[in-house]
Formats: structure tokens, C-alpha cells, sequence
């Protein structure tokens, strides 16, 4: 009997686990570890951001699922990781340290034949003097995050509707972040909402980011077939933000968050500040802290993660300039390449390099884009790991055969607006390849035939269908494992 031990139960994590529950059944053991005791759908929380959705919408509990499906579930987190096992273990294990009620601070151990990191990223609030909710600025990473948005946006909008006047800070909070969709995605609610609300000239609604150009997006931006014709998504971007009435400043990273005031970097080597009365900042990513140890107890750290605590799998790490890039620097199979039994998806793995070209302030600062990473690739790439241990399992050696590379695949993304069936409107896009292939497709870096934007209706249906389709399938409910990644 083989133990798969899985650290995380987010988009990744929790599609590695039941694929692997469903492929290889009772003869094998699946554990996920996980110290949050709800599974989530982070794409839904801009919904909740604004007021659209409750938690308990975008949400639910993760252990009678894993109960029905006999998958064995820690509400823990990992700490350490011990590839090569201890004096007092011979097989590989993790660390965990309980986090659940009534088992706060208990720690245990776990022995693995193969162990896959879906642990996602840590919001770094701390990289940015005075980010995060629990500092001055707001969230929408977390479900939690989300409705404590909610609840400021509220006290803003009440002012407005009192005749104070209100700006709103939405976008990126520190120079090297990504996820540009999701506070994009939510400022346009956020503006849609005032207008709802008749309150729009009481409003100053700014966006802010990291981005060279708007509509980077963290992958170099894109050329998009749109009505018949190729327009770029900056302009893509630019139209939709001023059909809004939002306005923009871009190149900026923030480097400090006070009360009321924003202090940010621009490629110039010059500090601005910015006041503001509600501010939701995106904070950057980094690793969730694991270590790793050898048989001896020696701290490996460094030789199993990457600097920024993401976990190294089968890339070209090499240092090399922004020109020599290539699509093949990215991983595949996702295995890290000193253990073979070690692998990372979602979030969890370390990328090569940025997608977007770093750009430095005068000062030495990067103010660029990090990779983004979104939920359809977290999916894709958790099917692929567990495929691939489902053979290893079966066939006695790796052969790898389900491969996933960024620069091999498409995704899309739903930038949603209001909420509702007839009310909604969406800006819909899809690229291929994610990673921009200037070799294979010299005009545009993508296949334009499937590099397509599109704004209206059909897509927030989409947007709502996606929504109600993958937590059904998440739950495991009949024929889950027939809706795709």
C-alpha cells in the first residue's frame, strides 16, 4: 500500500486528492493536510467583496467530504519536510502542527511513499510597511478578507451617501505582486456598484499597479482577437477602466500603508503618496515557510525551495537575461529533481523566471509583475501530478506521461461585473499559450485563433455557471470527475 501525503487543499491540493482517491481506490492511502478546515472558491470572493454572496456561498467544509470519499484529513499545517526520513524514521515524512479546535499546537508526523506541496502561497503582508487587513488596508484574498472589505466598502458608500466625497484605492500593494485580475476585477464592481448607487460623483476611484503597461497582467500582456480584429490588452484595458470612470496609475509600487495614506515608487526613483478613504491592495506571495531537512537533521532548505519558499521542480533555474528566456524553462511534470518522490502544484511551485520583463526603478527597485497564478492552471496541474503518481504506483517507476507546461497550455480568465442572470456583464478572455512562445508563433507570442477577448452578457453567465459547476464538483457530487480542470 502506498501513502500519498498532500500538503493543502485548495484548488490544486483537492484535485490532486480525489483524483487520486477515485484512480487507485482502498488499496492506497490519501492524506491532506490542511489547516484551514474549509475548502474555498477564491474566484468568488470578489462576489463576497461587494456584497453579492455571503461566505457560506464560497465555501464549505472539507472533512465529510473527505470522510464520504475514505480520504484521510489533518486540519493542520505543514512545517518541515524530512525527504530522506530521520535516525528514527526510514521512510520520508512531514512535520505538522495541528491547528484545529481543542488540537492547537499538537504536533505529529507523517510518513509518505509520495508527497505533493499544494500548501498555495503565504500572503506577505509583511513585505509592505502597513498592508493587510490587519494593518490599514484591505483584502480580498480570503473569504474572511473579503467580507471585511465588504464591511468598509459599506462605511465608504454611507458617506458618499451622506455627500462626502471618497476615494478608493484598489490594486497592487507591493512592488513585485501579482494577481492583477483579481483587484482588477474587483475594482470594476467596487465602481459598478457606486454607479448603482447613483453615486458616482462623489467618487474618486483609482487603480493602482506594478504594471509596465496596463493589462500586463504578470504574462507580458497579449494580443487578443476581438470582433474580428487584433487589439492589444492594454488598450483592451485602458477602454474598460475609463468606461468606468476609474482612473489609473501605473509603474508604482507601494512600499508603505498608513492610515488613511499610500507611499509608492515609481520607475522614475521618485516617492509619491496617495490619500485615500478605502484601500484594497493585493499583497505580494511567497512561500508558506516550509523547511526541509536531511537524514542527518541538517537544515536543506535552500537546496529543495527556491528563495522566494516555493518549492523547485523540473525548470531551468539558471540565471540568464530577459532575452534568453525560453518557453522550455518551464516545468512540466512538476517532480522535484533531486527527489522523486517530491512534487508541487498550484501556487506551491517555484517558476524559472517572471513572464512580464522585469523592469528597476532608478533606485534599484523591480516594479514588475511576478507570474500570475490562477485557479484553471492550479487544477490542471494537480491532475497532472496525481495522474502521473497513479502510474508510478501501477507501473513500479515514473514515466510521466501527463505533462502541463504553462508555455503548452491556455486559460482563461472571467473579469465578472454585477451579479445576477440579466444584470451581469463580463469581459472574457482566453491565451495560448500562457507563457508567450515568440519562436512558434513569431506575429503575436500566442495562437491567435484561441487568444480571444470578448465583452457582455454570455460571459458572466459563464462566470456564474463556473462557479456553481466546481464546487459541485469539488463536493464530489455524482459524476464530479466528468467536469474538466
Amino acid at each position: 500500500m502506498a501513502r500519498i501525503v498532500i500538503l493543502g487543499a485548495g484548488i490544486s491540493g483537492h484535485t490532486a486528492a480525489t483524483i487520486l482517491k477515485q484512480k487507485l481506490g482502498r488499496k492506497h492511502e490519501v492524506v491532506v493536510v490542511s489547516p484551514n478546515k474549509y475548502y474555498q472558491w477564491i474566484p468568488s470572493n470578489i462576489w463576497v467583496g461587494v456584497g453579492a454572496m455571503r461566505i457560506d456561498q464560497v465555501r464549505f467544509e472539507l472533512k465529510p467530504v473527505y470522510d464520504r470519499m475514505k480520504i484521510l484529513f489533518h486540519q493542520a499545517r505543514a512545517v518541515a519536510i524530512f525527504p530522506e526520513g530521520s535516525d528514527r524514521h526510514t521512510s520520508p515524512f512531514v512535520r505538522i502542527e495541528y491547528t484545529g479546535d481543542g488540537e492547537a499546537g499538537r504536533t505529529g508526523e507523517l510518513e509518505y511513499d509520495f508527497c505533493i506541496n499544494a500548501t498555495g502561497p503565504k500572503l506577505n503582508f509583511e513585505a509592505t510597511e502597513g498592508l493587510g487587513p490587519e494593518r490599514f488596508s484591505n483584502s480580498v484574498c480570503t473569504y474572511n478578507h473579503a467580507a471585511k472589505s465588504w464591511d468598509d466598502l459599506q462605511s465608504c458608500l454611507s458617506k458618499m451617501e451622506n455627500g462626502e466625497k471618497q476615494r478608493l484605492l484598489i490594486g497592487i500593494g507591493h512592488p513585485a505582486a501579482t494577481c492583477q485580475g483579481a483587484a482588477f476585477e474587483y475594482i470594476l464592481n467596487v465602481a459598478n456598484l457606486i454607479r448603482k448607487r447613483k453615486l458616482s460623483a462623489l467618487a474618486d476611484i483609482v487603480w493602482i499597479t506594478n504594471e509596465y503597461e496596463l493589462g500586463d497582467f504578470g504574462m507580458g500582456g497579449a494580443f487578443v482577437k476581438r470582433g474580428g480584429y487584433v487589439t492589444s490588452t492594454k488598450i483592451f484595458t485602458e477602454s474598460i477602466l475609463a468606461e468606468h470612470g476609474i482612473r489609473w496609475i501605473r509603474q508604482a509600487g507601494i512600499k508603505k500603508v498608513e492610515p488613511g495614506k499610500a507611499f509608492y515608487e515609481t520607475l522614475d526613483g521618485e516617492t509619491h503618496e496617495i490619500a485615500f478613504d478605502f484601500a484594497m491592495l493585493i499583497p505580494a506571495f511567497c512561500g508558506v515557510g516550509l523547511k526541509a531537512f536531511s537524514k542527518q537533521g541538517e537544515e536543506i532548505t535552500g537546496d529543495v525551495f527556491a528563495p522566494n519558499g516555493f518549492l523547485k521542480v523540473d525548470a531551468d533555474y539558471t540565471q540568464k537575461p530577459f532575452e534568453e528566456w525560453r518557453v522550455e524553462d518551464w516545468p512540466s511534470v512538476y517532480r522535484n529533481p533531486v527527489y522523486n518522490n517530491l512534487f508541487a502544484t498550484g501556487i506551491a511551485f517555484a517558476p524559472p523566471h517572471p513572464i512580464s520583463k522585469p523592469v528597476k526603478s532608478r533606485n534599484g527597485t523591480v516594479i514588475a509583475p511576478t507570474p500570475p497564478r490562477t485557479g484553471m492552471p492550479s487544477g490542471v496541474t494537480g491532475k497532472v501530478v496525481a495522474m502521473n503518481i497513479v502510474d508510478q504506483i501501477r507501473e513500479g517507476r515514473a514515466l510521466d506521461r501527463h505533462r502541463a507546461s504553462l508555455g503548452k497550455m491556455g486559460a482563461a480568465c472571467i473579469v465578472s461585473v454585477n451579479y445576477g442572470m440579466l444584470k451581469g456583464m463580463a469581459a472574457t478572455m482566453t491565451v495560448f499559450p500562457i507563457v508567450p512562445d515568440w519562436e512558434k508563433y513569431p506575429d503575436w507570442g500566442r495562437d491567435i485563433s484561441y487568444t480571444v477577448g470578448e465583452p457582455g452578457l454570455a460571459g458572466h453567465w459563464i462566470k456564474l455557471l463556473l462557479h456553481h459547476m466546481f464546487l459541485y464538483k469539488a463536493k464530489c457530487r455524482p459524476l464530479w470527475w466528468l467536469i474538466p480542470e
